[in-house]
């Protein structure tokens, strides 16, 4: 499809119950409409209609130089237009965490609920340590990202290269910061072949959505979090070195309808896993109930 003005094409794909709930679901840095995911059986039973589109510059979705994180709001409005969708609930994984928060603050008469899964918070967060805790990699690339677009585009553009050759190398390249909780996750088959097959369709044509994705977290993201009037979730891994805890405890703070919750026990990848016990809550509102958590 193509946005309102018919400037931009946006790629999306549909999972689950037809006439289920809808749940837009946000993928992480990088990725694509075809990242992780619950299966379709387990979407049918749980009544979840789930929307996953790529992000501009990801996959076959066409790119949008300079954006912000509050952008991609006016993108997820056009194809819930396109759907015939009025009323919805956002999930953010990662990189897609502050993209569902402007989804929640921006799109206020139709966000219902918003969940985010080991996301980050503003790079300009008062009191915040925004790289404390935080894998060198993630460190170096965000300071990187920092210095200007070029500069990090030929950074970044090797890399890409070899992801988009072998995805595999992706994980290859960050598994001695793994913690051992996500050594264990992309040990599992299953989660790894979803996760390379979500690495090649996010580079396929360009590394451009993986460039803007990391400028604009570290630039205004053009929306004020104490806006947000829908439920919202914060779910964290207490072991996730990617996306610190300490980012949704400042979420959580400033989000006046937040709820956080963590995981003793995960990192970053258990955000794959805790999704089928978010959708629940994303479309009942039932009590959150999952394994090992406490609140935060």
């Amino acid at each position: 499809m193509y946005t309102a003005d018919r400037k931009r094409r946006l790629a999306f794909e549909e999972r689950g119950h037809p006439r289920g709930r809808p749940v837009f679901l946000l993928h992480g840095t990088p990725g694509s409409r075809v990242g992780p995911c619950p299966r379709g059986s387990v979407l049918y039973r749980l009544g979840v209609r789930l929307i996953t589109f790529d992000r501009p510059g990801y996959g076959e979705s066409d790119g949008l130089i300079g954006r912000s994180v509050a952008d991609i709001a006016l993108d997820v409005a056009a194809i819930a237009d396109e759907l015939e969708i009025d009323r919805f609930s956002v999930v953010g994984r990662s990189g897609g965490g502050p993209h569902a928060l402007a989804c929640a603050a921006l799109l206020p008469g139709r966000v219902v609920r918003a969940a985010v899964l080991v996301g980050l918070a503003p790079h300009e967060a008062e009191g915040l340590d925004w790289f404390g805790g935080m894998t060198q990699s993630n460190i170096t690339e965000y300071t990187k990202a920092l210095a200007g677009r070029q500069s990090f585009a030929d950074w970044l553009a090797p890399a890409a290269q070899q992801i988009r050759t072998d995805p595999a190398s992706l994980i290859a390249r960050l598994y001695t910061e793994l913690p051992e909780a996500d050594r264990r996750m992309v040990a599992n088959p299953g989660v790894r072949d979803m996760l390379l097959q979500n690495y090649a369709e996010a580079l396929r044509l360009s590394e451009d959505g993986w460039i803007d994705d990391a400028i604009a977290f570290c630039s205004p993201w053009g929306f004020d979090l104490a806006a947000i009037t829908a439920p919202t979730l914060l779910w964290h891994g207490e072991q996730d070195k990617f996306s610190p805890i300490d980012h949704s405890r400042w979420l959580a703070e400033r989000i006046p309808t937040a709820v956080m919750r963590v995981e003793r026990d995960a990192a970053h990848f258990g955000a794959l896993t805790v999704l089928p016990d978010v959708l629940p809550w994303l479309v009942t509102g039932l009590p959150w109930t999952t394994r090992d958590q406490r609140a935060a």
